[in-house]
């Protein structure tokens, strides 16, 4: 065929397109292209594979290859797409073998997602240190933190992985103490799963909070759990130096080195782009590929969906990138229905994000920081509020913070975070659906939730906080 779609990238939002393409449009071909050997896969999952929580490795594929080939879509894996020529409608490939071949496409996709950055620090080639964004990565922290004899192979049990990787990684000396680099997503979940493992674990976050994007309530909440644990939390940190010839041996923080030998560096990612190089595609938040409403780019017949494209914000009505793994999903199965000749929009964002540290679990969606609010237009107002997480009397009830943040002028909630002990997390959900619907804050308390001893008080710790920031908004 001369016009199939072609899909570069084979993990959320490039199987969701190929998959929903396929079955709305099963008279026309589908390509996809993949530079590695993984596929769908849960990224969100690693670091409960590396605790121990995940048994086996093959949990977190949600598809196998067969799976695909089943589905009518031609999967190629070891093929890296290198460029892409939007006036030929071609796309330039090298295969694993090394050859260099042409596709031509009617419409593409670009869903190459987002790669792990290291800051300042060079992981290549020093034993011990990692950056955890592929399940390579995962494999080998997993294979390190083990005892040599007491390692199972079989964890690993996927053809797709690095087996000598992990091998190498398995025949070293299990480490005591690991240097987690960065206080985010991925930093607070490595540390409860090095913690598990039996790790002396040490946090290290350049801010005065981790999880910063969650606010400052959150952070103390989360920052008291870890340490409750054992994890010694060093928060104004920033990391200067990994140590070490051949093997990491210490890490350098406040011109302190604090003797180490592991280290796992978590200070973010980067979207994956530059197979658009020379297009003149347009780019926007966070370097990432600008898209409309529908998943297209500047580039005519060309989409990008998940980590490697923005999106629109539910808040601001501007342009944000936000990767996760809702946003990926969803996204691509959008862009695969629209090219099937269904219009769908990929949906806003508002940046809805959940983590737990041991018991301790948090939530945010929104505008949570206030020069966010400001940059955005708005005028903050904020309180935060401690309500029981059930009835006082029923067994299990806990502390539960509660943020708010409206705006002054119109009452309109922009944002909130969560924490508690007691299934805080999954109260994001009522904020994130109140933010979308563009509810005010006396809206919000006026919302007719469930109420039972087991599940929670009378006024839900939601409704309270929106009863504190109603008086508040009524006073300013």
């Amino acid at each position: 065929m001369t016009d199939p779609f072609v899909v570069v990238g084979a993990d959320a939002a490039g199987l969701s397109a190929a998959s929903k393409f396929r079955r709305e449009a099963p008279d026309r071909e589908v390509v996809v292209f993949e530079k590695g050997r993984w596929i769908s896969f849960a990224f969100c999952g690693m670091p409960y594979f590396i605790e121990g929580r995940v048994e086996r490795m093959s949990d977190l594929l949600s598809l196998s290859p067969s799976d695909i080939d089943e589905r009518g879509i031609d999967l190629r894996r070891g093929h890296e797409v290198v460029g892409v020529d939007p006036d030929a409608k071609t796309v330039a490939v090298e295969t694993a073998a090394g050859d260099r071949v042409e596709q031509s496409y009617g419409d593409l996709l670009v869903a190459t997602g987002g790669r792990a950055v290291s800051g300042p620090f060079d992981v290549r080639g020093l034993d011990g240190a990692f950056t955890l964004h592929d399940m390579d990565a995962a494999a080998a922290i997993d294979a390190y933190v083990s005892d040599p004899d007491a390692y199972d192979p079989a964890r690993a049990d996927v053809s797709a992985v690095d087996r000598e990787r992990v091998d190498r990684n398995a025949a070293m000396p299990a480490p005591e103490t690991a240097a987690i680099v960065g206080g985010g997503y991925v930093g607070v979940e490595m540390a409860e799963a090095l913690s598990g493992r039996g790790l002396d674990v040490h946090l290290f976050h350049r801010s005065g909070h981790v999880l910063s994007d969650f606010g400052e309530a959150v952070g103390e909440r989360v920052e008291t759990a870890l340490a409750a644990e054992g994890v010694t939390v060093h928060t104004d940190a920033p990391v200067e130096e990994l140590v070490g010839d051949g093997r990491i041996e210490a890490i350098r923080s406040g011109g302190e080195a604090f003797p180490v030998d592991l280290a796992i560096v978590g200070v973010g990612i980067r979207p994956n782009t530059d197979l658009l190089d020379g297009t003149g595609v347009e780019l926007g938040d966070g370097g990432a590929i600008r898209t409309d409403e529908y998943g297209r780019t500047s580039l005519t017949d060309v989409y990008a969906a998940g980590d490697c494209a923005t999106a629109i914000h539910a808040v601001t009505g501007g342009e944000a990138w936000m990767p996760l793994g809702l946003t990926a999903n969803r996204a691509g199965r959008a862009v695969g229905a629209t090219v099937a000749g269904n219009p769908s929009r990929v949906g806003e964002i508002a940046g809805t994000a959940v983590v737990k540290a041991f018991d301790m679990e948090a939530g945010r969606v929104g505008l949570v920081g206030d020069a966010a609010a400001r940059e955005a237009g708005f005028d903050p107002v904020r309180e935060t509020v401690t309500a029981g997480s059930r009835s006082g009397y029923y067994p299990g009830a806990a502390p539960t913070d509660v943020t708010l943040v409206a705006d002054r002028e119109t009452g309109r909630l922009i944002g909130g975070s969560i924490a508690g002990p007691d299934r805080a997390a999954i109260r994001i959900d009522t904020l994130a659906t109140a933010l979308e619907a563009g509810m005010t804050v006396p809206e919000v308390e006026r919302l007719d939730l469930a109420y039972a001893p087991p599940f929670s008080p009378v006024w839900d710790p939601i409704l309270v906080a929106a009863k504190v920031l109603n008086g508040t908004l009524e006073e300013a």
